[in-house]
């Protein structure tokens, strides 16, 4: 009878810590009232790093489309402008000189439109992340760190600059060494063209879009665009 007892003793005794190790404690836990630390709470979440790297992801293919498309547009507008003045000029001088004043000038006009344009939105979020800093009683060090996720004017600015002239530099280079008229006009046209199909590949891809479909959309409008400055600058110079 007194075994019978021990026993029953036992099994009350060691029942509470059977129960106590399904909740996650231990009776030297309920002692100091804590519960066992989680090994898993040091680990990063994997979806919320998955999620990080796709928004990096995302935004750095953002910028690089604008890029691609900044340097489409100093491609095709620089080469439509040297083609119109070639189409009454043979001389390779002036011809040059167009495209250096198209880059330039094109570079500049970019970079200003992108440095008010981001300048615009950027007072907007800013006054926006003013608001709710002070709605939530945040600190100034909490605004300066949500700062941090806004773009940058400046940086914009210079990208589109940027871009735009390597694209407008590559008509500038196929006509500045060929001192052949016809042959000048030939080899601008053959570099635009493969630039043309580079950009517009590129730029279909980041878009997520069919890359053949997409170069092939970008080059006939180059063609349309420098045809349409050829001939009505031709026309209109031999009627001046």
């Amino acid at each position: 009878m007194a075994s019978i007892t021990n026993e029953s003793q036992a099994i009350k005794s060691t029942l509470p810590v059977v129960l106590d190790m399904e909740r996650g404690l231990t009776t030297i836990d309920l002692m100091y009232a804590r519960p066992i630390p989680d090994t898993n709470a040091n680990w990063p979440n994997s979806t919320d790093t998955a999620d990080k790297i796709s928004d990096d992801l995302a935004d750095r293919a953002q910028w690089l489309r604008a890029a691609v498309l900044g340097a489409n547009d100093g491609l095709l507008s620089t080469a439509a402008l040297m083609m119109g003045v070639g189409a009454v000029k043979k001389d390779i001088k002036i011809m040059t000189l167009t495209g250096v004043a198209g880059l330039v000038a094109g570079a500049c006009s970019m970079a200003m439109g992108e440095f008010v344009s981001v300048y615009s939105q950027y007072d907007i979020e800013l006054s926006q992340m003013k608001r709710e800093n002070e709605a939530a009683n945040g600190t100034e060090s909490d605004l300066k760190e949500t700062m941090k996720e806004l773009p940058s004017p400046t940086k914009a600015a210079v990208a589109s600059a940027v871009s735009f002239a390597v694209g407008a530099a590559v008509p500038l280079l196929a006509a500045a060494f060929v001192r052949e008229y016809a042959v000048r006009l030939g080899m601008v046209a053959a570099a635009v063209s493969v630039a043309l199909v580079v950009f517009g590949g590129i730029g279909a891809v980041l878009g997520k879009a069919a890359p053949v479909k997409g170069a092939v959309r970008v080059l006939i409008g180059g063609w349309i665009a420098m045809g349409v400055t050829f001939g009505l600058t031709k026309l209109v110079g031999s009627n001046i």
